[in-house]
């Protein structure tokens, strides 16, 4: 079953057009890769999915219910989360508060409380640095707090932006080994990501974006794979 389908989905602001009759599918207890180089319109995508931009024109559908143009914060309730490009995090905020807010529109304390030891558990590192200030985290664990704290929301569909980047290449494979033991428990996930060896190492199936649209979909290995694709995002 399709988790999440745009049809023709246009999105335009400050008379860009920046995503151009995009058709997209993301099935159920899948990880898809969105990759393309910057300024292809991968993270406009992401905004628009999540409700942070509303489409020209186009639909969005989610579990076989439009929700084109809805507000961020009943998408986030439907079952959607995103962590953004640059993380986002609230950097005065200690890491356990900034976790807290990604369960803001739940009431279920217990099982609140239940999912913030699973993400302790998931994220060691957290635990350890639960009453610091977000601000004074590095990198790589500003990345895991940003993906932890999308998680309080228990989210069916995980829309994830560039998590590699800033980071050292043994913090991403960590990233990366995360983001797979997220889809294998059982959320799906649509990735944007530039390291396009990395995305499709991980994926089922990859799309390619240029200048707003797609150009190329298939499996992530038939990409891997793909002399165009090697030649344009794979170094060879």
């Amino acid at each position: 079953m399709n988790i999440l389908q745009t049809r023709g989905l246009e999105v335009a602001y400050g008379g860009i057009r920046a995503v151009k009759g995009v058709d997209l599918v993301v099935r159920r207890g899948e990880l898809v890769c969105l990759i393309g180089a910057n300024g292809a319109g991968k993270t406009t995508m992401l905004k628009s999915l999540c409700g942070m931009l509303a489409p020209s024109r186009g639909e969005i559908l989610y579990e076989g219910d439009s929700i084109t143009g809805k507000p961020s914060y009943e998408v986030v309730r439907r079952g959607i989360s995103l962590v953004p490009e640059g993380r986002g995090i609230f950097g005065r905020l200690t890491v356990e508060e900034n976790i807290k807010i990604g369960a803001y529109a739940r009431r279920d304390g217990a099982g609140i409380r239940a999912d913030m030891d699973r993400l302790y558990e998931l994220f060691p590192r957290l635990s350890e640095r639960r009453v610091q200030q977000a601000g004074t985290l590095s990198g790589g664990e500003q990345q895991m707090l940003a993906i932890g704290r999308a998680l309080m929301s228990r989210p069916r569909l995980l829309l994830l932006d560039e998590p590699s980047m800033g980071l050292a290449p043994m913090l991403v494979q960590k990233i990366f080994q995360t983001i797979k033991r997220i889809v294998e428990e059982g959320v799906t996930l649509l990735l944007v990501e530039q390291n396009a060896k990395l995305a499709l190492g991980i994926s089922h199936r990859g799309y390619v974006m240029e200048s707003g649209k797609i150009i190329l979909t298939d499996s992530a290995e038939a990409l891997l794979k793909n002399p165009k694709v090697r030649h344009a995002y794979l170094g060879g």
